[in-house]
């Protein structure tokens, strides 16, 4: 009977946030088909116990994602999967801004010892190459300047392709996402054990 205390601790699930954009929550799809809801099925598939709540908000820059952090980013929270700054860099804002934004919500994050995965995001083709090389810089040095798990391009291996996004080009279709999800597994798997490392268990 002695193994069953730690075997019990270690099925705990790891509550995780996702906390970004339409990417996030889903934009075009059903729950079940929603990044978060993908994501949480493959993981316990692998037979990781996880609870991964969908922090989603269509349309959000990562200075709204600042504005209810606190929130949507509960105490209890294991670890975090942040996805921001595609709407900003749609929008043309100053990647000065994004920064600044991100910054403070790594550094929240930070002060309460929750683990991050940074999700990165590049520009658009049609913005320059000067506002890409700004915004594409934000995530990868934000990612080595918190020592956080990076994943560099939500998109990778969607972006661009018809058969694996809705008529829009920009949100992928659940066959989309389910690419997203084996994609990005590893540094899932890093994060949440970077969060049982934490949490103890």
């Amino acid at each position: 009977m002695a193994a069953v205390g730690p075997a019990a601790a270690a099925d705990r699930p790891i509550n995780v946030v996702a906390l970004g954009d339409s990417l996030i929550a889903g934009f075009g799809l059903d729950a079940k088909s929603a990044f978060p809801a993908q994501l949480q099925r493959v993981l316990e598939a692998n037979g990781i116990a996880v609870d991964i709540t969908n922090a989603g908000v269509s349309g959000d820059t990562a200075t709204d994602g600042l504005a209810r952090l606190d929130w949507a980013v509960p105490d209890g929270t294991d670890a975090v999967i942040l996805e921001l700054g595609a709407n900003d860099m749609l929008r043309g804002l100053d990647p000065r801004i994004t920064r600044a934004a991100l910054n403070e919500i790594l550094r929240r994050l930070a002060e309460r010892q929750v683990p991050v995965l940074l999700v990165g995001m590049l520009a658009a083709p049609n913005m320059g190459a000067d506002f890409a090389r700004d915004f594409d810089a934000i995530f990868p040095e934000l990612a080595s300047h918190y020592d956080l798990v990076f994943y560099p391009f939500f998109l990778a291996g969607v972006a661009a392709d018809q058969a694996l996004n809705q008529p829009d080009g920009m949100h992928p279709k659940a066959a989309g996402v389910q690419v997203i999800v084996a994609r990005m597994l590893p540094a899932v798997e890093t994060l949440v054990a970077r969060a049982r490392q934490h949490r103890g268990t």
